[in-house]
């Protein structure tokens, strides 16, 4: 598989272009737990040593956030204005960084440090890979690409056992997008193949939505809710790398 899944990590790495992909951040939410009498510190550190973990692992020279780095929306706390530059300095001074704009980044252009690379929600394409956050749809650029990655969704599956007990495990999301649906949408003669990626959320504090435990019209972001890509015969990775098989058998 060109797109490596990092064993026990929320996060992808691509060899060929020797970039880290991770969504989802949420710099910021330990205010909102703070509010509900919840204290935990700023995650910058955690995040910032946790990367490094993974650039000494894969030797990764570039790192792509896919969106969502902040998490108030709309507008940001004084939290965010203070910890989201400091966190992009940080992380620039080893790796070449690009944002790809989420829905909870509005106004995040105003406050990140010069040098910093940030592309709009309908993403970015870099060779026969394309990136974008899922709450709008992809270019037309990406739709030429041999991988998507995208974020967005929180993927987990619920599991129940027989006495009741329930828990909820982050996922991988493995699959591909129609490609004569993709063509007759978008008028293309020609399309990418368009196998689709979505990775799970790399702030585990913001839990994950149960894939298997919810229909096809709730699921939000563009994508997901057409018929471009039939979710249920996607396959399904738990963190650790076990293979769960298409998300059709988690729904049983």
């Amino acid at each position: 598989m060109t797109v490596r899944f990092i064993t026990d990590y929320p996060a992808a790495f691509i060899p060929e272009i020797k970039t880290l992909v991770v969504a989802e951040l949420h710099l910021g939410i330990e205010y909102d737990l703070y509010k509900s009498g919840i204290y935990i510190e700023a995650q910058r550190k955690t995040f910032l040593k946790t990367i490094d973990k993974l650039v000494k692992m894969t030797k990764a020279k570039k790192i792509i956030l896919l969106g969502d780095v902040k998490h108030k929306v709309p507008g940001s706390t004084i939290r965010e204005d203070r910890e989201i530059p400091l966190f992009l300095q940080e992380l620039s001074k080893t790796l070449k960084v690009i944002l790809v704009k989420g829905n909870h980044d509005d106004r995040l252009e105003e406050i990140i440090p010069s040098g910093i690379k940030m592309v709009s929600s309908h993403g970015i394409k870099i060779g026969k890979y394309g990136f974008f956050h899922g709450h709008a749809w992809p270019s037309k650029k990406l739709l030429s690409c041999e991988y998507l990655l995208m974020g967005h969704i929180h993927p987990a599956l619920e599991f129940v056992d027989k006495f009741g007990f329930r828990s909820i495990e982050q996922v991988w999301v493995k699959g591909n997008l129609n490609q004569e649906k993709v063509k007759k949408k978008f008028d293309m003669k020609k399309v990418g193949k368009l196998n689709l990626v979505i990775l799970p959320v790399f702030n585990k504090m913001l839990g994950g939505v149960p894939i298997n435990k919810i229909k096809r019209q709730e699921l939000i972001g563009p994508i997901l809710s057409s018929d471009l890509v039939d979710l249920e015969k996607s396959n399904i990775y738990l963190l650790d790398g076990t293979y769960l098989g298409n998300l059709k058998n988690s729904m049983k």
